[in-house]
């Protein structure tokens, strides 16, 4: 009897075990970059068909780190970022639809951008690299690469970003208005109105 009552317990953990990998390999399988295309269909409006360079008001999605548009998505959805735009758009995704979303967009390949204003530039590049010691503001190259390509995972890529956008979203971490990443508020408080404008046209053109 013992020995039955112990196949039987044995038996139990192998199919838990097993149901665990099941679950473990449907949350692995890989999106469908189809079924992301279709859904991001209503997205083309603000986006463009591919994500590539729309209005300079809106990011450029093509090649960005497909976990870091999940999670702006899941933060969209949440109510942790706010934008009247998104959150309507990403209240009705589900976490599939989001993973193939973003996928689609990440397997375009980026286009170059350009910055417009040479004197600013220089400025730019200076904090990038370097950061503003004395105003406690770190290299963003620290955290997003020196060419901008970002860290998968947990940095995006900014090279080659809209100058409107990136100036947009660091005014709105400095203000408060963008409260989902409390590492950039902080950096994004103590940078001026030029500083800003210097990144943002200095990341435009980084490549």
């Amino acid at each position: 009897m013992k020995r039955f009552s112990h196949l039987i317990a044995l038996a139990t953990v192998a199919l838990s075990l097993s149901g665990l990998a099941h679950s473990a390999d449907k949350k692995a399988a890989k999106p469908d970059l189809a079924a992301g295309e279709a859904k991001a269909a209503v997205c083309l409006a603000c986006h463009t068909a591919d994500g590539s360079r729309g209005l300079p008001s809106y990011p450029i999605l093509q090649g960005q780190h497909p976990e870091y548009l999940v999670k702006q998505l899941v933060e969209f959805k949440e109510g942790k970022r706010k934008n009247g735009i998104m959150n309507g758009m990403a209240a009705a995704l589900t976490p599939e639809d989001m993973r193939n979303i973003a996928a689609f967009y990440a397997s375009k390949k980026a286009k170059p951008g350009t910055a417009k204003n040479q004197d600013l530039v220089a400025v730019g590049q200076k904090i990038y690299r370097g950061g503003i010691a004395k105003k406690g503001v770190p290299a963003c190259a620290g955290c997003h690469s020196p060419n901008g390509a970002g860290i998968p995972v947990q940095y995006p890529r900014l090279s080659g970003q809209h100058a409107d956008y990136t100036k947009a979203q660091l005014t709105a971490f400095r203000q408060g208005e963008r409260g989902n990443s409390a590492q950039m508020a902080t950096i994004s408080a103590n940078l001026s109105d030029k500083e800003i404008e210097a990144l943002s046209d200095y990341i435009a053109g980084l490549r």
